[in-house]
């Protein structure tokens, strides 16, 4: 019953909300026309990679280390076989806890390893490393060919992030054959994108985490008009989810998973805005509206993630638990942030954690230290 209040409550607001975006989008989608000349991958640009095998080769820290903890765990998952299922049927959290993470690590475990597996072969060339990226990538658009339950969609937005990554990585690479490329773009069209766009439109995280998967699978797919109606809908509503105060309105509500909830909103949102900058050059990261700002959200999650006991929302909301094996969260988050807001004052709290991975059950910023986000020198949010 948990589920179904949540979902349905404030549901006139959100009728509001959605005939204000409907025209918002509109307007811009007369105005948006991302770069035809966008990077291959939107997470990890040429300029990206090219910036981290230089690391590489001069064995630069924290970039080594952090490439021989990758190479290390795709060594690990070169053995290990897939979990696709014909139907995604992933019962809702709250009313079947167990039973939503078990499912939900059939996806998510599956896209870690073709993720990690393509990002190593992105880095160093050897073939076995894209050969178990495409059985993993292969293997879901073959065999899956539905959601269904309450969390079928939500679970594959945020848990099929990470397959997505790894096919844009591999997109042109002549080890995918053409026919096997074609099946992952007709499982994208009928299933990835089917459930993502069924989410994109709430207000919260949710929507959040399938806007991320929908930039990602329109750049796969080269669709410039879903691409376009994308980062429309991403800015139509940006400053309407912070507060005055940096805290993020629809996220604290969550309880004791309050502050989870606001970095698992920021984590999608800013990994959108890091596409949305490879994509079109247009740096969301600096942008401000009435005092608002994501970076103040950021700040926001930072001071009360070191100060949990100050947490206004609710008394002794749950914090990660510092697990080095699968990353701690929002660490991965401010790993990524620090390059582009250029923090050093985060570097006392995140020394400890790297190099940094964060495998858990999501993929938005996995490989941080490792694929630093770095905005150019004259586009910076200084």
């Amino acid at each position: 019953m948990q589920n179904f209040i949540y979902l349905f409550s404030g549901l006139y607001a959100r009728t509001a909300q959605f005939l204000k975006t409907g025209l918002t989008l509109f307007l811009a989608g007369l105005f948006i026309t991302p770069s035809h000349g966008h990077a291959q991958s939107l997470m990890h640009p040429i300029t990206q990679i090219n910036d981290v095998k230089s690391q590489i080769n001069k064995k630069s820290e924290p970039v080594y280390s952090a490439y021989k903890q990758l190479i290390m765990l795709a060594d690990s998952l070169l053995l290990t076989n897939h979990h696709a299922v014909e139907d995604f049927s992933v019962p809702g959290f709250y009313s079947d806890k167990e039973g939503q993470r078990a499912m939900a690590k059939k996806l998510h475990a599956d896209a870690f390893a073709a993720y990690c597996t393509a990002l190593a072969y992105t880095l160093n060339g050897d073939q076995k490393y894209a050969s178990k990226a495409l059985y993993f990538i292969n293997s879901w658009a073959t065999i899956n060919k539905k959601y269904s339950d309450f969390d079928g969609p939500v679970v594959l937005s945020y848990a099929g992030a990470g397959l997505m990554i790894a096919a844009e990585l591999l997109k042109n690479d002549p080890l995918w054959t053409k026919n096997d490329r074609d099946h992952f773009k007709t499982w994208t069209v009928k299933v990835y994108q089917k459930a993502t766009h069924f989410l994109r439109e709430r207000p919260n995280n949710i929507a959040d985490w399938s806007r991320f998967a929908n930039l990602l699978s329109a750049n796969f797919l080269d669709d410039q008009k879903e691409l376009s109606f994308t980062i429309a809908l991403i800015k139509a509503d940006l400053f309407e989810k912070i507060a005055a105060d940096g805290h993020l309105i629809e996220e604290v509500k969550r309880g004791e998973k309050g502050l989870w909830y606001t970095y698992f909103s920021l984590a999608p949102l800013t990994a959108s805005m890091w596409c949305i900058y490879n994509a079109t050059g247009e740096n969301l990261f600096a942008a401000k509206k009435d005092g608002k700002s994501i970076k103040q959200a950021i700040d926001y999650l930072y001071y009360y993630n070191q100060h949990p006991t100050e947490w206004p929302w609710f008394k002794n909301p749950d914090v990660d638990i510092p697990d080095r094996t699968a990353g701690v969260w929002p660490s991965n988050l401010f790993e990524a942030m620090k390059d582009i807001y250029r923090t050093p004052e985060f570097d006392s709290y995140l020394s400890i954690y790297r190099p940094m991975v964060y495998k858990k059950n999501h993929f938005a910023w996995t490989f941080p230290t490792l694929m630093p986000a770095h905005l150019h020198p004259d586009n910076t949010t200084k």
